[in-house]
């Protein structure tokens, strides 16, 4: 069975930066693209930046120009570096990985919070 890990969260002021790392393991099938996710109360799910097979990348306008997605599916792995981090940051934030030809895991989570 895949395993999907993020590390990388805590605690950090407004205005820092925190770098999170996901790593894919276990997998039977080649991974078509691994994104980022992040939940925080009272609000819905949503993607935060993603990597694809061939090179791809996206980033949320809300955190375009400030965070950083890279990685390599066919390294099973996507890193998220968060720059100029803001309390509206601050959210649980999932691995979710896609796999060629099917399926899908998600990470268990890791809590990202922005305070003064």
């Amino acid at each position: 069975q895949a395993r999907v890990v993020e590390s990388g969260g805590g605690l950090v002021q407004p205005g820092g930066s925190l770098r999170l790392s996901c790593i894919c393991s276990g997998s039977i099938f080649s991974i078509y693209a691994m994104r980022w996710y992040r939940q925080a109360p009272g609000r819905q799910r949503e993607l935060v930046a993603a990597i694809t097979r061939g090179g791809g990348s996206v980033t949320a306008d809300s955190v375009k120009g400030r965070f950083i997605v890279s990685g390599d599916t066919a390294k099973d792995r996507v890193y998220l570096q968060m720059n100029s981090l803001k309390p509206e940051d601050t959210a649980k934030y999932f691995c979710n990985v896609a796999f060629s030809p099917m399926g899908e895991e998600w990470g268990q989570g890791i809590q990202v919070t922005v305070s003064s």
